[in-house]
């Protein structure tokens, strides 16, 4: 057996640690002599010098701990270098420069895309609204899940699945002869960028969605994604209002400009620049989620008891219009995806706090709100009928139901220490697959199926 080697553990434990971009130089050697300090008590203790370093890292705690601590106290740093660390050697540097090259040619390539139905004649005209709607996830999506395929090595694999989804949403999305405005044709809107969503966390894990913790980690990149999308998005929103105004004091307006290129054109491009910021700098947003997760854990449960309370106060019910079951189940989701983030946000070996209780009462509230969603729309169908809507929306919340009730069963389980948190991940990242088909269902089956209405 090789005799363990102290010093080339510490520069590895420090090589690991430097990655971390809310911790600086002073920072590493300040926990360097710590460590050292616990291992040369150890080490007098008797303990041989691997089993010193091991507890004495032990001792420390998690380094992404360490890190997110760190990042609490020097909170100035996660605004620093977002687009490459001053730590970082030239090596890196290239290969980073290299990526982010790669990541605007594809940006460019999906503001280009939008552009080109002009060449056929289909101008972004009110008329055409629906066939931008209809195609704009065709437009960025498919050249994100390139930048995954290139950067995970996926190579001919990757870009046969690529291949044939983007033929399948093109086919799906235009060869249907939908009735202009229709519900199919809104449903569609909705649920092929979920599909093809997908499709991006499958090349993303670079395993096929295979591996629990692969798919945990799209988890928090969608989520992290959002962030930036959103935070760009308001961005380029403030420096557009103020180009067109700066333009009108000339007597200029270039408001058709905004409308028909920068904004759209903008807003295929930054699914690409968002993408690339979670992979290139989660140092800064990975400890900023957490935190908005915790501000809006008890706004939302907040709202949902409000809502519980009026509904039981004023006995009024759901009304079930096509408006109100689409923003009704988007902010169901929305509760969905904050829960799905909080459990992929939080460290699994941590005992249950006040926020895993809080958090099992956002989901109970969640599951009430949606049985009444469902009794409504049940008495809705049994006195009208089927319509696309109604079936759409009886889909999603019986999927909802069946989420959100295991939810709340394995946080029940975490929360009494009958079982680990990791039941919860699982069942999580496990159920993802069937809002996918659901969404694919309703985009393939129900056009059709509805006289494409």
């Amino acid at each position: 057996m090789n005799e363990f080697d102290l010093e080339s553990g510490i520069s590895e434990w420090k090589a690991y640690l430097s990655g971390k971009d809310a911790i600086k130089d002073s920072d590493t050697r300040e926990l360097e002599d710590h460590l050292r300090m616990q291992v040369d008590g150890l080490i007098d203790a008797g303990l041989d010098s691997d089993e010193a370093f091991l507890i004495a890292v032990k001792r420390i705690g998690n380094l992404d701990v360490v890190s997110r601590e760190y990042a609490v106290v020097h909170s100035g740093r996660l605004w620093k270098n977002l687009v490459f660390s001053a730590h970082t050697d030239k090596r890196d540097t290239t290969v980073g420069l290299r990526e982010f090259g790669v990541v605007l040619i594809l940006a460019l390539c999906a503001a280009t895309t939008f552009k080109l139905p002009f060449l056929a004649g289909i101008d972004f005209e009110d008329e055409n609204i629906p066939f931008f709607m209809r195609n704009f996830s065709l437009f960025c999506l498919p050249y994100l899940a390139l930048y995954f395929i290139w950067k995970r090595q996926l190579e001919m694999s990757g870009l046969q699945l690529l291949a044939a989804a983007a033929f399948a949403g093109v086919l799906f999305a235009n060869v249907y002869p939908f009735s202009p405005q229709g519900s199919t044709e809104i449903l569609t809107v909705l649920h092929l960028p979920l599909a093809l969503w997908f499709l991006i966390g499958v090349v993303y894990t670079g395993d096929w969605w295979r591996s629990g913790s692969r798919r945990m980690d799209f988890v928090r990149f969608s989520g992290e994604f959002a962030i930036y999308y959103v935070l760009i998005a308001l961005g380029g929103g403030v420096m557009t209002g103020f180009t067109v105004g700066m333009f009108s004091i000339i007597g200029l307006d270039i408001g058709w400009l905004a409308a028909t290129w920068i904004i759209p054109c903008g807003a295929a491009g930054a699914v690409l620049v968002a993408s690339w910021l979670v992979e290139a700098k989660q140092g800064a947003i990975e400890n900023m989620a957490p935190v908005l997760t915790r501000v809006f854990t008890p706004l939302f449960t907040l709202s949902l008891l409000s809502f519980l309370i009026t509904m039981l106060v004023t006995g009024n019910g759901i009304d079930v219009q096509r408006e109100v079951l689409i923003g009704f189940d988007l902010a169901l989701v929305l509760v969905l995806g904050l829960v799905l983030y909080a459990v992929s946000s939080r460290d699994p070996d941590t005992a249950p706090g006040w926020f895993d209780i809080l958090q099992l009462i956002l989901v109970l509230s969640a599951l009430l709100v949606d049985l009444l969603a469902l009794a409504a729309i049940a008495g809705r169908i049994s006195e009208l009928g089927f319509t696309p809507n109604r079936v759409a929306a009886l889909g999603e919340n019986i999927i909802l139901l069946v989420s959100l009730s295991g939810s709340a069963w394995y946080y029940f389980r975490f929360i009494r220490g009958e079982s680990g948190f990791s039941s919860l991940e699982k069942w999580q990242t496990d159920y993802i697959p069937v809002y996918v088909l659901w969404a694919v269902i309703v985009v393939v089956v129900f056009p059709p199926l509805f006289g494409f209405i």
